[in-house]
């Protein structure tokens, strides 16, 4: 297994579950968008291709929520795949009119996708072809975080090996325990206009030969809602570490020839409707 096919796998796992529970009315409600392409955590995870995404939320009086998200995500990095499905839970609060609190479970889950299911030979895979892991990316996160005001701040750990990420599929070690970082601040310019700046950090204590996966991401964008439940975003992304995530040692694809920079600073577009 090259190094270039473990920083793929892993940068596209990176980018998942776009959805965050946040305080809401309580009941039910559901959302729709589409975007330009699925990024997240600062990875491209559609290989700059649109991305249709849904989900479904339940909030509670008390503060507890519970959901379900779903988008399509690019098969060269989710060789078998195609989908992404995410279920959380958890509980948010407040203490006085400016400190918030929220803490949670958060899993996702890609039916059909393995390392299995990966071509050789493909950008990735290089000749001699091995046997391939069944090694899936579903993964389970616990994460907590507090507000003041316009800045929120959550951490993220993951339970389980971090989206395929251990000495099956060529790391020094497993990966459970990896950190995300999350730090944001959103400030209302006026009624129903918000600017969000935001900046991350994944914290991944495995090495893959002398590869480094850590990284950090940014996102700077303009939100605004309309009447009848739209609203639209239009923000600039970007993340670190060319090594892992940028041809010719990253952004391999899984299933053919193809290359890409999956961290490359870009501008992302979205289309939203709340119902």
């Amino acid at each position: 297994m090259k190094p270039a096919l473990s920083c793929l796998l892993l940068a596209a796992a990176l980018g998942a579950g776009l959805a965050t529970p946040a305080q809401a009315e309580p009941g039910w409600s559901a959302n729709l968008n589409l975007v330009s392409h699925y990024r997240f955590r600062g990875i491209d995870q559609t290989w700059g291709r649109p991305a249709l995404q849904g989900g479904i939320d339940w909030n509670h009086e008390d503060g507890w929520y519970a959901g379900a998200w779903s988008s399509n995500v690019g098969r060269r990095s989710y060789p078998g795949g195609g989908a992404e499905v995410d279920l959380y839970a958890g509980y948010n609060g407040k203490i006085g009119d400016d400190w918030s609190f929220t803490a949670g479970l958060y899993g996702y889950l890609y039916p059909g996708a393995s390392v299995r299911h990966a071509r050789c030979p493909s950008a990735a895979f290089g000749a001699p072809c091995a046997s391939l892991p069944g090694q899936r990316f579903d993964t389970l996160e616990l994460n907590a975080g507090v507000g003041w005001k316009w800045l929120s701040y959550k951490l993220s750990v993951s339970a389980t090996d971090y989206f395929g990420a251990n000495t099956r599929t060529g790391y020094s070690r497993g990966t459970r325990g990896t950190l995300y970082h999350d730090l944001t601040l959103t400030v209302p310019l006026q009624d129903s206009l918000n600017l969000i700046v935001h900046a991350g950090y994944t914290d991944l204590r495995a090495r893959y030969g002398d590869h480094q996966p850590s990284y950090a991401d940014w996102r700077v964008a303009l939100a605004k809602t309309f009447e009848g439940g739209w609203n639209a975003s239009i923000g600039v992304v970007g993340a670190t570490n060319d090594r892992m995530y940028h041809p010719p040692s990253g952004g391999l694809s899984a299933t053919d020839g193809a290359t890409r920079a999956l961290n490359r600073t870009a501008l992302v577009l979205q289309l939203g409707k709340s119902f």
